[in-house]
């Protein structure tokens, strides 16, 4: 499976990473088991997306929880909250 994953605000800078293409064993996979793989990359990588901050996530430009499945060529964005006024 490959998918495209982008990172937005804070989490692209600590990550130092805008987008990238992924591939992946799996034929598909949660967004939640997503985070846990990418986590393991290195510790900056686990605080941000499996630490305090609350990490919200897109499959192709529509807001998922972190159960949502991911399948082959999907777009995934990682983003901090936003809040506004």
């Amino acid at each position: 499976m490959k998918i495209k994953i982008l990172y937005f605000a804070r989490i692209k800078e600590a990550l130092k990473f805008s987008s990238e293409y992924l591939e992946l064993p799996e034929e598909s996979l949660t967004l939640l088991s997503l985070k846990a793989y990418l986590a393991k990359r290195n510790d900056t990588w686990q605080q941000m997306l499996m630490g305090k901050l609350k990490v919200r996530g897109a499959i192709n430009h529509a807001l998922v929880d972190d159960a949502a499945l991911i399948h082959d060529g999907d777009e995934v964005a990682f983003f901090p909250p936003v809040t506004g006024g």
